[in-house]
């Protein structure tokens, strides 16, 4: 099949057209195991590209792939050189499979593989069609199904393998009906029927191939037997499919039943391809229709959309007729955008252009028989010849197109049925459809999503209608009217209308008159252009069913739902859920826009939410978003126990009576947090000031949620909330909900090292605890303000309330809590200068927490451990603890308590005079610091690196650092200051005059 072109100068060749083989010099090549020859086969298709090593991953196992796989992968390589250039040294570059960009090419010249010669083969083939030699033609479809040996890609595993032995085959089929279509034109109809009866059989679904056996059994003289395969076609369908056979067949039946002379074979017939389709009326009609609506001169945007489209329309793709369909919600500007390519593309269509609104979202969609008739009529076919039935007037219909270049504008179609009886039989003619249904399937049709505008695409439309000067005067509410409109082309429209009609009015003037959401659709109208009527035909179309869930979906103040969410709020299980989101999305009132994943566009949100004020009852709607709300808590609840396993706070929490999303394991729970982040927030905005029985639950999701997010990114968001949770509940004298948020808020103060302010909220969540007799707030509200008082030096005050905290342990049967709090005791009596009951507390806390298996908890008490250790002079086990309490830090993705503990070793390594080994661990916890905004953090690692610089013989540097440090502590007021402050002094002494 061809020199490789290797620089060995052996020769390759790959056969993929059945069993994977390969042959080098002619001496077959033993290629090994099913997943390396699939591997290879990955390679052989991408045709001399380089593929990824997790792109070749995901073709091997898919989602299946062993912790091992990219070690498999390597080996595999390295054993395909060894078996496609035996000669090659291993020290010398390889020319065949080459590692490239943290992938593999293969280089072999397409000639070398069987698959890649079959398709140029194919493709000959239907040049030579096109161009009317048919016998070439013919020969090319042989030359090209003599390549296969079986099953193409036989017994590869994979779903790389898989997908392309779908593709291959298809293409065999595609081959194999062209074979037969050229023997058919060139009258060699008797001696295809065995092979064709056999393929047919083995494929009884395949139209084509039904039509090509009826077509061969007639002009041998078998109307009988025609006519049977026919009826045996059409009961599989409907059986098996519940459709009704297309229009090819349809056709074909009507003639042969008709016994029409012009399926009989002449020598004439053999000059065209046999798909030509069925003979014409003599007198061909010569009417050139013009019918598309006029454009809209203010078009802007959306260039590269109208060119792919317009490339889609006019791109010959073989004998298929080329259709492309825009779907997108209403509003979106599908029609002008169809209009506007249309109007484009028409030099490519010099027989005419035909429009018809099909009126698929209005109560009564357009009769495709009723269309035919007014083409036709178009056409210049007298309405006297055409015939009452709908098959035998689609049948007449593609005569006429046959040959002749036609765009159709198909606008607002319903569904498939509405549209295939309007299809055109032969190439030359393309079909452009516009719907709001992306559930519409035809054979071969280009699909493209018609979104929003961009933000420029809609300020230009706006500025098209009012003027560029009005605009230009008023940028930010140019901007701020277009995003009230969610960017919507036919809102932009509308407003911008209303501002043209009025040129008194500001722009900010208008948008002043958007920013009330319930108002904004009754604003959203000029003349008889309105978008909630542009709505409320798609929400009249849904089912009972889907409608409700239209609108309870839109409850949710998120701007993004997950399928669990959803199903949430619907009521029901997350298939029944999933079934109706994707409904709604086929209809265009709901996007899916990731598996599992769905959002409004913020104007249909808008609509939604008012038919739902309109349809369902308040205690309706409440009950729905207190389902989504039980459901979040239920999940963070189980986040909770997968981070933190049995601490107490997971057995306080408001009941629920619904499970929640499970988590395999904390990486899991982490991604679940990470993803679902601004649709928490957003509930607990919506549910705190809303139905009071919502409140203990929201409060209780504040409560936890907040404890499991990683580092500083949402603490000002976790604050307001905070607050808005705390002054609701004070409002409505709810102590317990109100402690718990206010614990909330004193605890971000201190994360935030804004002391005063953390102090006074945590007094005022342990006094509410008390009143509410709120046994873990009161634990939580003593512990926290006990930490507090031992950062800022104030030790005698910070033993009581740790002491109080720790007896409240028994009441929440939490020996993890205890051990937290044992460890925070600990260094109290480091500070009271008590260094036997220090080590004493410690090591119990150490013990305690170990017997929970609580990693959290073990790290925390390893930490305070070891930070104990080395008060009391034991650097050496103190580094031991600290390194342990690290180890779990990093696992757990704690990265401010990561930072601490490098911080701390840094000490540890100090206190031994391991002065290098001190910088690079203060270093890192500096780095941590500063990418958390850490004070405290920062602080610790600058002193640590004042005294280990200098004592490296950099004191220029350890005195900046020192600087650094003292200025830190002295703004927090910790105990850290004095000391660093003396420190300071005495590098300040011994600095040169």
């Amino acid at each position: 099949m061809g020199d490789s072109g290797a620089e060995s100068g052996t020769r390759l060749s790959f056969q993929l057209l059945g069993p994977v083989r390969a042959q080098l010099d002619g001496q077959q090549i033993e290629l090994g195991a099913r997943q390396q020859r699939a591997m290879l086969t990955v390679l052989l298709l991408r045709g001399g590209r380089t593929v990824s090593s997790d792109e070749l991953i995901d073709a091997l196992w898919g989602e299946e792939a062993p912790p091992q796989a990219l070690g498999t992968i390597r080996t595999y390589a390295s054993r395909l050189r060894g078996l496609l250039e035996p000669g090659r040294v291993a020290r010398t570059p390889a020319t065949v499979l080459v590692s490239s960009s943290g992938g593999y090419a293969l280089h072999v010249p397409p000639q070398q593989v069987d698959a890649v010669v079959f398709q140029q083969r194919l493709a000959e083939a239907a040049d030579a069609r096109e161009a009317g030699d048919i016998e070439l033609a013919h020969t090319r479809y042989a030359a090209a199904l003599a390549l296969w040996h079986g099953a193409a890609l036989a017994g590869l595993p994979g779903p790389y393998a898989e997908r392309q032995r779908h593709r291959l085959s298809e293409a065999r089929l595609v081959a194999q009906e062209g074979l037969f279509d050229c023997a058919l034109a060139l009258g060699r109809h008797a001696e295809i029927i065995p092979e064709l009866s056999s393929l047919a059989a083995e494929h009884p679904l395949r139209e084509r191939l039904r039509a090509l056996l009826i077509l061969a059994l007639y002009r041998c003289g078998r109307q009988v037997d025609a006519l049977a395969v026919y009826t045996d076609t059409r009961r599989l369908l409907v059986a098996e499919l519940g459709v009704e056979p297309g229009p090819e067949l349809t056709e074909l039946h009507a003639r042969v039943l008709a016994a029409d002379p012009g399926l009989a074979f002449t020598a004439a017939a053999s000059a065209a391809p046999a798909e030509d389709g069925p003979a014409r009326p003599s007198g061909r009609p010569t009417a050139v229709p013009f019918q598309l609506p006029a454009g809209i001169p203010d078009f802007t945007g959306r260039e590269q959309l109208v060119q792919d489209v317009r490339a889609a329309l006019t791109e010959a793709s073989g004998p298929a007729v080329m259709i492309a369909m825009l779907t997108g919600i209403g509003g979106v500007g599908k029609t002008t955008l169809a209009v506007h390519a249309a109007h484009a593309a028409r030099p490519d269509f010099p027989d005419g252009q035909l429009y018809v609104d099909l009126q698929g979202q209005g109560p009564h969609p357009a009769d495709s028989g009723s269309v035919l008739s007014h083409f036709l009529q178009a056409l210049d076919v007298p309405e006297t010849d055409i015939p009452d039935d709908l098959g035998q007037r689609a049948a007449l219909y593609r005569s006429v197109l046959a040959d002749r270049r036609v765009l159709l504008l198909l606008d607002n179609a319903r569904d498939a049925a509405q549209i295939r009886p309007l299809l055109p039989g032969t190439a030359g003619c393309a079909v452009l459809v516009t719907t709001r249904s992306r559930a519409i399937t035809l054979g071969g049709a280009r699909h493209f999503h018609v979104g929003v505008a961009t933000a420029p695409e809609a300020l230009s439309l706006l500025a098209a209608i009012v003027g560029t000067e009005r605009v230009a005067a008023e940028p930010r509410a140019a901007a701020a009217l277009a995003a009230a409109c969610g960017h919507l082309p036919l809102a932009v429209r509308i407003v911008a209308s209303r501002l043209a009609a009025r040129p008194g009015w500001t722009i900010a003037s208008l948008v002043t008159r958007l920013d009330d959401e319930r108002r904004r659709l009754d604003e959203l109208q000029a003349g008889d252009l309105t978008v909630e009527a542009t709505f409320r035909l798609g929400y009249a179309h849904l089912a009972e069913d889907q409608a409700k869930a239209f609108r309870l979906l839109a409850l949710a103040a998120a701007p993004d739902l997950s399928l669990p969410a959803a199903a949430a709020l619907l009521g029901c299980d997350e298939f029944t859920a999933e079934d109706l989101a994707e409904e709604l999305a086929d209809a265009g009132m709901l996007e899916s826009y990731a598996t599992g994943r769905y959002r409004y566009h913020d104007l249909l949100r808008l609509y939604a939410r008012r038919q739902a004020e309109q349809t369902d009852s308040l205690e309706e709607r409440g009950a729905a978003v207190q389902r989504l709300l039980d459901h979040h808590l239920a999940t963070v609840g189980n986040a909770s126990r997968t981070l933190e396993p049995d601490h107490a706070l997971q057995r306080h929490l408001h009941p629920v009576a619904v499970p929640g999303v499970p988590f395999a394991d904390a990486d899991d729970a982490r991604q679940w947090l990470r993803h679902e982040h601004i649709p928490l927030a957003s509930l607990l905005a919506q549910a705190v000031p809303g139905a009071p029985d919502a409140l203990r639950p929201a409060g209780d999701l504040l409560l936890t949620w907040s404890g499991l997010i990683e580092g500083p990114a949402h603490r000002e968001e976790l604050r307001r909330l905070s607050e808005l949770t705390a002054d609701t509940a004070h409002a409505r004298r709810e102590p317990r909900v109100e402690a718990r948020a206010r614990y909330t808020l004193g605890n971000l103060h201190y994360l935030t090292d804004v002391y005063d302010a953390a102090e006074r909220e945590l007094t005022h969540a342990l006094r509410l605890a008390d009143e509410a007799d709120d046994t873990l707030c009161r634990h939580l509200a003593a512990n926290a303000p006990g930490i507090l008082h031992l950062a800022t030096a104030r030790p005698t005050e910070a033993l009581p309330l740790l002491e109080l905290a720790r007896s409240l342990c028994d009441g929440l049967d939490d020996k993890g809590s205890e051990a937290r709090v044992l460890g925070n005791t600990a260094r109290v009596h480091l500070a009271l200068d008590q260094p036997a009951e220090a080590e004493r507390a410690a090591a119990d806390a150490v013990r305690l927490a170990e017997e929970t298996g609580n990693g959290p908890t073990i790290a925390m008490t390893l930490y305070q451990h070891g930070y104990v250790l080395r008060r009391t002079g034991h650097p050496g086990p103190a580094a031991d603890r600290m390194r342990g309490a690290l180890g779990h830090f990093i696992s757990q993705h704690q990265r401010g308590w990561e930072g601490l503990a490098w911080a701390r070793l840094a000490e540890c390594r100090l206190d031994e005079w391991r002065d290098e080994d001190a910088v690079s661990c203060a270093e890192e916890a500096l780095r941590i610091a500063r990418e958390l905004g850490k004070s405290y953090c920062q602080g610790l690692a600058h002193a640590v690196l004042g005294q280990a610089l200098a004592r490296l013989g950099r004191p220029e540097r350890g005195y900046t650092h020192l600087k650094e440090a003292l200025a830190l502590f002295e703004r927090l007021g910790v105990p850290e200051t004095a000391p660093t402050r003396a420190l300071l002094d005495a590098a300040t002494a011994a600095r040169p005059t």
